[in-house]
């Protein structure tokens, strides 16, 4: 069974289409892209199953059960985390302290932060941090780190809610080759490790094609393609449309 499912989707902003009739499924441990030009409806898409935004038609399911009208705290406590384009934390707050706070909103209690952790509390933050490398920083502020370690505390406040499917938009942003293949190697052991279905948009052509298991193609609201990275290479329109080539370039 997948742990995630689309049945189609629509949006519309006025008379704009945003996203027309998308329908998609993710397997636990699987990484599926989304792709498509700017205004495919990419966007549109994580907010409708992020909980930001309500389809005007269709539906979502977490592991078969409708998701209708809930927004995006009840979505996360349900088993659907997200990581932004720009990474947030709080900045004066050291790492250990932001998925502390992580982990107390996932339980409902953050008054427990005015008093100490409970033993179970301590040990989860510090296997956490551990899977995504981030002990030797946990006393650090935020506002200290790099650009590439703050997406990783980004990505362990998403894990601190227990995710069953996290929405990654655009994980890459602003960070040097290096780092970009860095972080995507983490998503893919984690979501190994972890039984995690993983949804993410990137416009690194690079780091999609080498990452993802299956790619879902995007354009002007419609998929226009989806599978394995080589037949999406392969495909006509997804050449023309995204790519940019025409029919007969090599």
């Amino acid at each position: 069974m997948s742990v995630l499912e689309a049945r189609g989707l629509r949006k519309a902003f006025g008379g704009v289409r945003a996203v027309a009739d998308v329908s998609f499924s993710l397997a636990a441990g699987e990484l599926l892209a989304m792709i498509g030009p700017n205004g495919a409806g990419k966007s549109t898409c994580f907010n409708l199953i992020g909980g930001q935004l309500r389809p005007d038609a269709g539906e979502v399911l977490l592991g078969g059960t409708v998701l209708r009208g809930l927004q995006a705290p009840a979505l996360c406590r349900l088993g659907i985390g997200r990581t932004f384009q720009l990474a947030a934390a709080f900045a004066s707050m050291t790492v250990e302290e932001n998925v502390q706070v992580a982990i107390a909103a996932r339980e409902r209690r953050l008054g427990a932060l005015f008093s100490p952790l409970a033993g179970g509390a301590r040990a989860e933050t510090r296997d956490v941090l551990a899977k995504v490398g981030l002990q030797r920083q946990s006393s650090r502020a935020c506002a200290e780190l790099a650009y590439g370690d703050l997406k990783r505390v980004e990505l362990a406040l998403a894990l601190a809610g227990r995710p069953r499917v996290l929405l990654m938009d655009e994980p890459t942003a602003g960070m040097a080759p290096a780092e970009r293949r860095a972080l995507m190697q983490l998503a893919v052991a984690l979501a190994r490790d972890e039984r995690i279905g993983v949804l993410f948009t990137e416009h690194d052509m690079d780091a999609v094609f080498a990452h993802a298991d299956r790619i879902l193609v995007l354009a002007d609201g419609r998929v226009i393609a989806e599978g394995a990275p080589a037949e999406v290479r392969r495909d006509a329109e997804v050449r023309r449309v995204y790519l940019g080539e025409e029919p007969g370039d090599a």
